[in-house]
């Protein structure tokens, strides 16, 4: 791949051979399919002026949201802390799991009970727990309830912002017509957006208004620490652009 107007031709190219059987079956088949088809190995592009390009598709109207980046929460422990208090033996491994998706606007259920929701403060974006558990007996809170919430972890509002700039100064998103499911799906890839000058107020926006959420998914090695399967932000696909100034039709 040679550059940024390289890879605009050979979508070009790629949009008209119509429709193409996926690569791989399931969720992640458009991205490793439109992946083969360019050429690429990693999902880094090279994109004008030496600046790098993130590469995200999608089909078209999904209601899957997509990973916009993958964050621990702080502080350093937070991790274990969850896992020790919250998580859940895992079927195959037998070790612990956690895996819970939260959004700002309610708190949502893990296990039967109540779990976790997002709080967007001035300078940092908490998680909280809509109960306690201590000596493995879990209290419920009420709802909104400021005197009992606890907060068990965060990301520092200055910090996030730096590395969302950072991992998504642009990004090519390439979205297709489907048709047909399972290992017979095939994609036309028809239509691609430029996105730059990421907009945190906005994000933050998104964040309160429940379009993006964060999927906490943590593990456990067998050697008990704590493995970060990716804590991811994500969001619906239609709210996308929303997170960037500009918007570029492409293709």
């Amino acid at each position: 791949m040679k550059g940024y107007s390289e890879l605009i031709e050979r979508l070009k190219k790629i949009k008209g051979m119509g429709y193409v059987k996926t690569h791989r079956t399931g969720p992640t088949g458009i991205g490793k399919t439109l992946e083969d088809l360019l050429g690429i190995e990693e999902n880094n592009i090279p994109g004008p002026n030496a600046a790098m390009i993130e590469l995200k598709s999608a089909r078209k109207n999904s209601t899957s949201m997509l990973t916009l980046f993958t964050k621990s929460p702080l502080p350093k422990k937070a991790n274990s802390v969850l896992l020790e208090r919250y998580g859940y033996k895992a079927r195959e491994s037998g070790g612990l799991d956690l895996h819970t998706t939260v959004n700002a606007l309610t708190y949502n259920t893990l296990r039967g009970k109540t779990g976790f929701k997002i709080e967007v403060n001035e300078d940092k974006v908490e998680l909280i727990a809509g109960f306690s558990s201590q000596g493995g007996l879990s209290r419920h809170l009420s709802e909104g309830s400021e005197k009992e919430k606890e907060v068990l972890g965060y990301w520092d509002r200055a910090t996030l912002q730096a590395y969302f700039e950072r991992k998504l100064l642009k990004l090519l998103y390439v979205k297709a017509e489907c048709k047909d499911s399972g290992s017979d799906e095939k994609f036309w890839f028809n239509e691609a957006w430029l996105l730059s000058g990421f907009n945190f107020e906005n994000f933050v926006t998104l964040l309160k208004r429940g379009d993006i959420s964060v999927d906490v998914r943590i593990g456990q090695y067998p050697n008990g620490r704590p493995h970060d399967h990716g804590t991811a932000f994500r969001v619906f696909p239609d709210k996308l652009d929303l997170c960037f100034s500009h918007r570029e039709s492409v293709l």
